[in-house]
């Protein structure tokens, strides 16, 4: 742990790290922010759902608070710390759960962070790795007590807060498909380099999607089939929706991706289409010039004796029967329908 903080120092990360707690119950609802690390594990309350935010993974010494309090194995704080897959593991006592968490396309790039849960018996951290989150609708919801969270347990905010986070990823998806739709719109009108690119971005897009879906499916799997006593036998059928959801957004990527093929093929056949049509025009003009040129050559030979050259006209007729020669290969050519 030394030298992931080490680590964080030399490449210069900082900012300020956002604490806060929040505990209820069905019958009080408490917050506490803006303290130290040490004040916020003070009012954590038995009997209560206590729900501790961490924002900024950059002050390590709270984190070592945090591990130090409830007795967190090493490498639990390691997979908070380091960029990786989602999944799920299980300790004594606690249960790690690390996602990514999307919050839009921004130029052509996914903005998101990942974001850990430690789920213990009466509380629920979450980890984040900068500031902000999709959770404020969600905190209001808690103190106005609106609906049944403040009638459950922590498992059933977990369940929640994931639910939240895999909401979002289908208005990412609705976004990547909005941009595929503008694409088609333009691909009958404009086939440009420009266009390309936005086709390898939502390439990338459905890349990244993928890679962050597909190890949640898993996880979540595991989280269902092995057992665990801190989810309520009652909870797991909402994981089960999860799960379900994770299932449809796999599929639409799969949708997304056969059309982004589709939109890279046409674009493609499109670039060579006109590409034909090109090198059909300059065929054509080659091919009518290359008698022409002939002509021209024969005439511009430098022997003395050419009976044309003493010719009257010799140059107006050489003029009409290159005039002749174009006039026909044109006509053949429509015939044929070559243009």
């Amino acid at each position: 742990m030394e030298m992931q903080e080490n680590q964080n120092q030399s490449s210069g990360l900082t900012g300020n790290v956002i604490l806060e707690l929040i505990a209820y119950n069905q019958e009080h609802h408490e917050k506490a922010d803006n303290l130290p690390i040490d004040e916020i594990l003070k009012r954590i309350q038995p009997g209560r759902v206590n729900w501790i935010n961490v924002d900024g993974l950059y002050d390590f010494s709270i984190i070592e608070k945090i591990q130090a309090h409830f007795n967190f194995h090493s490498l639990l704080i390691e997979d908070v710390l380091q960029e990786q897959r989602p999944k799920v593991e299980e300790y004594d006592g606690y249960l790690f759960f690390s996602l990514k968490m999307l919050y839009g396309i921004n130029g052509g790039n996914i903005e998101y962070e990942q974001i850990s849960f430690v789920l213990g018996r009466e509380f629920l951290i979450c980890f984040q790795e900068k500031e902000g989150d999709l959770f404020n609708h969600f905190r209001e919801r808690i103190r106005l007590d609106q609906g049944r969270v403040r009638k459950k347990k922590v498992d059933y905010l977990l369940y929640r807060l994931t639910d939240i986070i895999v909401d979002n990823y289908y208005n990412v998806l609705d976004a990547i498909g909005e941009q595929i739709e503008d694409i088609e719109e333009t691909l009958h009108n404009e086939h440009s380099e420009k266009t390309f690119q936005r086709i390898q971005n939502i390439k990338k897009e459905l890349i990244y999607l993928r890679k962050a879906v597909y190890p949640l499916r898993d996880a979540l799997s595991t989280l269902m089939k092995e057992k665990n006593d801190l989810i309520e036998e009652e909870n797991e059928r909402f994981f089960d929706d999860i799960y379900d959801h994770i299932v449809h957004l796999l599929d639409s990527l799969d949708t997304y991706k056969d059309l982004t093929s589709s939109l890279m093929d046409i674009h493609i056949n499109t670039q060579n289409n006109q590409l034909n049509k090109i090198i059909k025009v300059l065929t054509i003009i080659s091919t009518i010039f290359i008698p022409l040129t002939f002509i021209v050559g024969v005439y511009g030979m430098n022997f003395r004796y050419m009976p044309e050259i003493e010719w009257e006209y010799g140059y107006p007729f050489t003029w009409l029967v290159m005039i002749l020669m174009t006039v026909g290969m044109l006509g053949f050519f429509r015939f044929k329908k070559w243009f």
